[in-house]
C-alpha cells in the first residue's frame, strides 16, 4: 500500500477512542478501509489490529497506515491468539487505553462524515452506552404481509415498524433509513460492523466463549447486556458501506446453519431469559420460516439438503447437551 496523497493526509480531530478491528486474510480489503478512514480527517487515538493471517500483508498495510495517520493515531498489530471474530475482539479488548471503544470491520467504506457524526451522537448524550453507523447495503425494508403476520406472531403484538427490534426468539432486525426519523434513533441492539461503545458499559470480557469463529450474533449479545443499563441507538447520518467478503468461514452451509440456531437458542434462553414453552414454539415458527422462505428462492433451493443437516445437528446438540451452550 503506497503512502497516501498530502491532501488526504490533514487529520483534523483524533478522538478519545481504541478502534479494535479482528482481520484474517484481507490485507487488501483492509487497506481500502484504512484509506476510507484517513479521508475521514478524524481518527481514533489508538487502532488495535488483532490479525489471524498466516502471511505478513497486514502488518505491511498497518504499517503504511502509521505513516499516514502520523503519531496522533497509536497503532498496534497483535497476533491472534486463536482465529474467530468474537475471541479475536475480545484480545483487542485487552490491549485497550481510552475511554471509548470502536469495533470496526475490516472491509466497511466510510462515508464524508461518519466518524465524527457517530462520535456526536455518543458525546450529545452521557446515557448513551452504544451507538452504530447506519449501513446503507444493509438495512430494514417494510416487511410483505406474510413476513408481517409472522413478526407479530413472534412479537406478541402489531407493531408500526419493526426496525431495531429484537422480536420473539432472538430475531434481530435492522434499524431503517427514512427521511422523517431524526439522526440519532433508539434500537434494541447493535452490531459491531461499525460500532462505538463506552468503555465502562462494556462487560468483561465482552463476548461470550460459545461465539467462535464467525461468531453470529454475539453483537446482539452483547449490545443487550450494555442496553439494560445504558441507552442504544443507531446514528442514521453516519453511514458506512458494508463490502461483505466471502472466506471459508462462510463456504459451510450446514456449519453456518447449525451455529445460527444453536446461537439463536442460547440468546433467547441464556441472554433474554425467554424459555417458556412459548418461546420455544416460537423459535420452530422462526426456523421453519426460515426454510420455507429458501425453498421459495430459486437461488437457495439447492443449499436446502445441507441448511437441513446443519439445522438437525444443532437440534440433536441442544437436546442433547444444553449445558455445553451455557
Amino acid at each position: 500500500m503506497e503512502s497516501l496523497p498530502p491532501s488526504r493526509k490533514r487529520i483534523l480531530e483524533v478522538l478519545p477512542v481504541s478502534a479494535v478491528v479482528p482481520t484474517r486474510q484481507r490485507a487488501q480489503v483492509f487497506a481500502r478501509t484504512l484509506d476510507s478512514l484517513c479521508e475521514q480527517g478524524v481518527l481514533p487515538g489508538e487502532l488495535i489490529v488483532v490479525d489471524a493471517s498466516d502471511d505478513e500483508a497486514t502488518r505491511e498495510v498497518l504499517a503504511s497506515f502509521g505513516q499516514a495517520a502520523g503519531p496522533a493515531c497509536k497503532v498496534k498489530y497483535l497476533r491472534a491468539e486463536r482465529p474467530g471474530a468474537a475471541v479475536q475482539r475480545n484480545q483487542g479488548i485487552a490491549a485497550v487505553t481510552q475511554p471509548f471503544v470502536w469495533f470496526m470491520d475490516d472491509d466497511i467504506l466510510f462515508e464524508p462524515e461518519c466518524v465524527s457524526r457517530l462520535w456526536r451522537a455518543m458525546a450529545a448524550d452521557p446515557q448513551l452506552g452504544g451507538v452504530n453507523a447506519m449501513i446503507t447495503n444493509q438495512q430494514y425494508h417494510p416487511p410483505g404481509r406474510v413476513s408481517r403476520a409472522v413478526f407479530t406472531l413472534l412479537h406478541g403484538r402489531r407493531e408500526h415498524s419493526f426496525a431495531g427490534r429484537i422480536i420473539g426468539p432472538a430475531v434481530n432486525l435492522l434499524p431503517e433509513d427514512r427521511s422523517d426519523l431524526p439522526e440519532v434513533v433508539p434500537v434494541e441492539w447493535l452490531n459491531t460492523t461499525c460500532t462505538l461503545y463506552r468503555r465502562e458499559a462494556l462487560p468483561h470480557p465482552p463476548f461470550d466463549s460459545i461465539f467462535t469463529g464467525y461468531s453470529m450474533m454475539e453483537d446482539v449479545t452483547l449490545s443487550v447486556r450494555v442496553g439494560r443499563t445504558w441507552h442504544l441507538a443507531n446514528a442514521r447520518t453516519a453511514r458506512i458501506f458494508h463490502d461483505s467478503q466471502t472466506g471459508p468461514h462462510k463456504a459451510d452451509v450446514s456449519a453456518l446453519a447449525a451455529m445460527e440456531l444453536i446461537n439463536r437458542h442460547y440468546v433467547m434462553t441464556q441472554v433474554l431469559g425467554r424459555d417458556r414453552w412459548q418461546d420455544f414454539l416460537r423459535l420452530f415458527v422462526w426456523e421453519a420460516f426460515q426454510m420455507a422462505v429458501g425453498a421459495a428462492r430459486a437461488d437457495s433451493r439447492r443449499k436446502l439438503p445441507a441448511l437441513w443437516r446443519g439445522k438437525w445437528q444443532a437440534v440433536k446438540k441442544i437436546c442433547a447437551a444444553p449445558c455445553t451452550l451455557q
